[in-house]
């Protein structure tokens, strides 16, 4: 197209020079003639006289531009967009698409994972790039730059490393093994079927155990510290998961029989193995009042679980108030009769304990609250006139300043606490009036006394560290009588606090109210 431009030019050129006469008359004719002959000569001559090389060169000039024309189209049909794939910036190889390199990176990694089903394995693909360029009839070759890959990239097995305080306990497959794994060694110790926030409030009794009662968990957590991380291993060195289980919750302990001998007893087998009588009992739930046979065997194993598990939970109870008795005295009665004018009723309280265990064992329990729910009516009663020292009162103070409780009453583990534990100031008084009737140590309760308020309740105080009164003493409400202790089968510095009525145990949470 831009040669026959060029020619037509050329001819129009021409045409543009040669003389138009026919369309002139006469008398023009012969003036343009004779102008022609006379003005411009040399200009037509020229014309003429080069006409045809003009007219050549003005065609090599137009071949040239169709030559050029037809080479450039050549070329372009031959260009084409390519791709220099790049493994941390070393050149592999060229491809022909971006998109096959883009689903290699997404793909190659699950492929591999396959082929390794009991292993998590990374292909780090990140260093894979490629950059464009548009080339001339450039050769490519996908298969190979593929090849070439496969063959750089080389999969890199991976676990994740179980950490108990900075000890390496297990390697085991992925973070979701460790999880189960970590799941596994808690689940029993979470309490059964207390999903709910909201805990029906029991009536508590003697042979309840709270311990073992319906609970609220608040917490569940391990008493060591717990790392996971992903690490390069070797495949061989996974662990079993039921293995990891089973050293996370015994520590690889063996089993541990003693053969009870003349003279033993449970408080002297605890001493003498460094344990509590109640471990004695919970491994050996076939003793029955403190009863041993000469050559039984005991379980003692002692797991050291290398994690344990700490769970914090809340139980609630109904606890009875005891109503208190006021007293009308009454002179036309002999001293020591009482009558009664109206009769008292007990109130109701729901009290709400804190427990922590740790593996399943309480280690805690505390009072975090008390609502009345029914108040105590008093009774009303005729007293004689006559005064007898000692006699109480039939309501009861706390006997430690600040009193904390730190264990309340009922069954532990399968036994009865008789009492409730009490921290708070050293100091130990009488909870009422009454008279001192005996002092003394016993294995269980260590150093203690007994007060009688002479109305039917009797009072003990445990673990004392000193006792500052003595047998026969008459004491009033509020007396100093001992220094709280340790002493005898006790886990910490305590007050070991009873209230019997008419010879039986009463929970002391019923006349104590904060």
């Amino acid at each position: 197209m831009t040669g026959f431009r060029s020619m037509r030019f050329v001819m129009d050129l021409i045409e543009r020079f040669k003389p138009k006469r026919e369309s002139l008359t006469g008398n023009e004719s012969d003036k343009q003639q004779q102008q022609e002959e006379t003005t411009t000569p040399t200009t037509l001559a020229v014309v003429k006289r080069h006409r045809w090389p003009l007219i050549l060169g003005v065609g090599a000039i137009a071949l040239t531009g169709v030559i050029t024309f037809a080479g450039h189209q050549y070329v372009e049909a031959g260009m084409a967009n390519v791709y220099h794939v790049m493994l941390d910036d070393q050149e592999i190889g060229i491809v022909s698409d971006n998109k096959m390199i883009d689903e290699y990176k997404q793909q190659r990694p699950q492929q591999v994972q396959q082929k390794f089903p009991n292993v998590h394995v990374i292909l780090e693909t990140n260093g894979v790039t490629y950059k464009p360029e548009r080339a001339y009839n450039k050769k490519t070759d996908d298969a190979a730059v593929l090849a070439s890959l496969d063959e750089l990239l080389v999969p890199q097995p991976v676990g994740v490393e179980l950490k108990v305080d900075g000890k390496t306990v297990a390697i085991v497959k992925d973070q979701q093994t460790a999880n189960a794994i970590l799941e596994q060694v808690s689940a029993p110790f979470a309490p059964k079927g207390k999903e709910t926030a909201k805990v029906s409030v029991l009536s508590a009794s003697m042979g309840e155990d709270i311990t073992t009662a319906p609970s609220e968990l608040e917490k569940v957590e391990f008493v060591q510290k717990v790392d996971t991380n992903e690490i390069p291993i070797d495949p061989n060195e996974l662990a079993k998961p039921e293995d990891v289980v089973k050293k996370l919750q015994t520590g690889d302990v063996q089993p541990a029989k003693y053969t009870v001998v003349e003279g033993d007893c449970v408080s002297c087998i605890a001493k003498k193995l460094g344990v509590t009588k109640q471990f004695i009992y919970d491994k050996n739930p076939g003793i029955q009042d403190d009863k041993l046979k000469i050559g039984n065997q005991l379980e003692v194993t002692v797991l050291k679980p290398t994690l344990s598990v700490k769970t914090t939970e809340r139980v609630i109870q109904n606890q009875e108030i005891q109503y208190d008795t006021e007293y009308v005295k009454d002179d036309s009665l002999r001293v020591g009769v009482v009558q009664p004018i109206s009769a008292g009723k007990n109130g109701l309280k729901k009290v709400t304990i804190q427990v922590t265990k740790v593996d399943g064992l309480m280690t805690e329990e505390k009072l975090v609250n008390e609502d009345i729910i029914d108040k105590p009516v008093t009774a009303k009663v005729k007293k004689g006139t006559k005064v007898i020292l000692g006699e109480g009162t039939g309501k009861f103070a706390w006997p430690v300043v600040s009193p904390s409780i730190s264990s309340t009453f009922g069954v532990r583990w399968g036994k009865l606490h008789k009492g409730i534990d009490i921290t708070g100031n050293k100091n130990i008084m009488a909870a009422d009036n009454g008279k001192v009737i005996e002092t003394g140590y016993k294995s269980d309760y260590g150093n203690y006394i007994i007060i009688n308020h002479l109305n039917g309740y009797e009072t003990l105080y445990g673990h004392l560290s000193k006792i500052t009164t003595s047998e026969g003493t008459i004491v009033e409400k509020g007396d100093k009588i001992g220094i709280m202790g340790s002493t005898g089968d006790s886990t910490g510095v305590h007050l070991h606090l009873e209230i019997h009525k008419n010879g039986s145990l009463e929970n002391p949470l019923k006349y104590l109210n904060r």
